[in-house]
């Protein structure tokens, strides 16, 4: 695909839309309450728009997508519309209880709960975790994602004749520092407010864009036809739809298995998404985690201007979070059907990569050319959204967890704010750097949901058993925030280590049991038994089970403590002046979105 004039001139307009109406929406935020929580004043939709567009971004396009490509199909959806139900539970108990407390940042709530150095603990875990995990994550997939839609590898090798690999790793950095500096540039000015109004124009473009995406790709399976130049001529939705359910199932070459992939249940050990982990187990810590206790996200609803709009802002979410599988999941799947072959062999066979440039694919090939810059503009802008909040999140907690709690107890509101500008820079700086990362592993949706179970186990149990047991003392908030990267990375890290090179352990599926071999010098292949088998095969597990199984431990040892050494003196809370007056329709609204829930898991069983 060559970009033209025309598109060059639409990707720059609509970026300079972005930063200017951000800019001048942010205007004049000086106090330490306008600059981090946009002065408290945010009404429903900002916030419901800011949660979706902060959420969505080429991770998802690119890297739930891509899972959608290979057998796992719509079961990735698991993902999104267990949200929705996560969010009404956010809704109806954490957000009225952090609200009530008016603190601005989550580690600020386990201070008054515990101690500070519980709050210390969290806070420099966010701080590492949303540079390693989030914003890493954020800029390669969405370099990944220009390149794949403007294939900008090709454009170095014809223009200055580098080799693939080359061309292919400078287009990936390029990428990765223009979306950085553009995105942190206006952040560091205007704070959560320009976050949450470029999250609205941006999400908006982003929902339409893989809206019409998934509209052109019904056509194209309905009968269209690809032309010339971009676009689909003809076919019919209805016959698309009913082509991708007669087709949606697939043969796993190396089990045999058949898999629907318009299913959204798997087997209870399915290894990406069992059924076990979706409804009673392991999924519902990370949904607990990055919804409810998540800086990133609650940034949003604690600058709400009252319990009840910050409700409804999270209702709108979920009604977004039920139709984005429709939007980013289905697409991946027509483009196994429609472009498997073609993208495999670009992958060299790689199903897994051959998924992360599937959606990028597909749009080069569906969208007409006059869209093509609006394209490029909304997936950038995607990336930008997701990598603003994460580093606006990173800078309030440094500002007001560390910085004012152990630097400058005395700092005043304008110190406050300036470093906050200083540590957005400094983070945005580090995040670029370190981008690359993720593209080690096998899959960026992957990696960022196996990376967080280092401390999102340890994080919803501190919290939850915090307020349900109301004398845990301050050595089990700590014990939980401690132990929980030890206990998830012996179930993770030995796997990594064993299927190195040096030791090439992999299971291998025979008729009725599943082996671990490794793979000798020779290509020969040799039975591991004992205890080095039935470790790697504990570990080989879904990590959605190791994080239950994590956090049924840390809960656990968390009791065992309140009970041996409860705490003895009062809990004592401040009382915020916000709203927390909520009407009965507030219930009913949550519990449509439950029943929605139902009733998709229920149609695509």
């Amino acid at each position: 695909m060559t970009l033209s004039p025309f598109d060059l001139i639409t990707f720059v307009g609509f970026i300079a839309v972005v930063v200017g109406i951000s800019l001048y929406a942010s205007r004049k935020e000086d106090s330490q309450e306008d600059y981090f929580l946009a002065g408290r004043r945010l009404t429903w939709w900002l916030i419901g728009f800011s949660l979706i567009a902060s959420n969505i971004s080429t991770e998802h396009f690119v890297g739930m997508a891509g899972r959608a490509f290979t057998k796992v199909g719509l079961a990735i959806a698991s993902y999104e519309w267990m949200a929705a139900i996560t969010l009404i539970i956010v809704a109806w108990w954490l957000l009225p209880t952090f609200l009530r407390v008016g603190i601005y940042t989550m580690p600020e709530y386990l201070e008054y709960r515990y101690d500070r150095t519980t709050r210390t603990i969290m806070a420099t875990y966010l701080m590492i975790f949303y540079v390693l995990a989030l914003l890493a994550t954020v800029l390669y997939s969405g370099a990944q994602g220009l390149n794949g839609v403007f294939r900008f590898p090709q454009m170095l090798v014809d223009r200055f004749g580098m080799d693939e690999a080359e061309a292919v790793n400078w287009a990936t950095i390029s990428g990765i520092w223009l979306i950085g500096i553009i995105a942190a540039a206006y952040t560091i000015y205007g704070g959560l407010k320009a976050v949450v109004w470029s999250d609205l124009i941006q999400g908006g473009a982003l929902l339409l864009g893989g809206a019409l995406c998934l509209f052109l790709g019904l056509r194209l399976l309905g009968g269209g036809a690809l032309v010339e130049g971009g676009g689909v001529e003809g076919g019919s939705l209805l016959e698309g739809w009913r082509t991708l359910a007669a087709n949606a199932s697939v043969t796993d070459p190396n089990t045999g298995e058949t898999v629907n992939r318009l299913s959204v249940i798997r087997a209870w050990n399915d290894p990406e998404v069992p059924w076990l982990a979706v409804f009673v187990g392991g999924l519902w810590i990370p949904n607990l985690f990055y919804w409810g206790l998540n800086q990133f996200i609650t940034q949003r609803t604690l600058a709400a201007k009252s319990l009840y709009e910050g409700q409804k802002g999270i209702y709108l979410a979920c009604v977004f979070k039920l139709i984005i599988p429709f939007i980013i999941v289905v697409p991946g799947i027509i483009a196994f059907m429609k472009f498997g072959d073609v993208l495999l062999a670009q992958a060299n066979g790689n199903e897994a990569k051959a998924g992360e440039i599937a959606y990028p694919y597909m749009i080069s090939q569906l969208m007409p050319s006059f869209l093509r810059g609006v394209t490029l503009a909304a997936l950038a802008g995607a990336v930008m959204s997701t990598f603003n909040s994460g580093i606006n999140s990173a800078s309030t907690i440094f500002t007001i967890d560390i910085y004012e709690k152990y630097i400058n107890q005395q700092a005043t509101a304008h110190q406050q704010v300036r470093v906050g500008r200083i540590t957005t820079a400094v983070i945005a700086l580090f995040a670029c750097l370190i981008a690359p990362l993720p593209g080690k592993f096998e899959g960026v949706f992957n990696y960022i949901q196996e990376v967080w179970g280092f401390i999102s186990p340890g994080i919803v149990a501190a919290f939850l058993v915090g307020l349900v047991l109301r004398r845990a003392p301050a050595i089990a908030g700590k014990t939980a925030l401690v132990l929980c990267p030890v206990l998830y990375g012996c179930a993770r890290i030995p796997k990594w280590i064993m299927e190195s090179k040096t030791f090439n352990f992999q299971l291998r599926t025979a008729e009725e049991a599943t082996d671990v071999v490794r793979e000798l010098p020779d290509g020969s292949t040799q039975v591991v038994e004992g205890f080095a088998a039935q470790y790697y095969q504990f570990c080989s597990m879904a990590f959605l089970h190791h994080m239950a199984i994590v956090f049924v431990i840390l809960v656990a040892v968390m009791i065992i403590m309140t009970l041996t050494s409860p705490r003895t003196e009062p809990i004592t809370y401040p009382t915020s002046k916000i709203d927390t007056h909520v009407p009965v329709s507030s219930y009913l609204l949550g519990t449509l979105v439950v029943a929605a829930t139902v009733a998709l898991y229920v149609i695509f069983r």
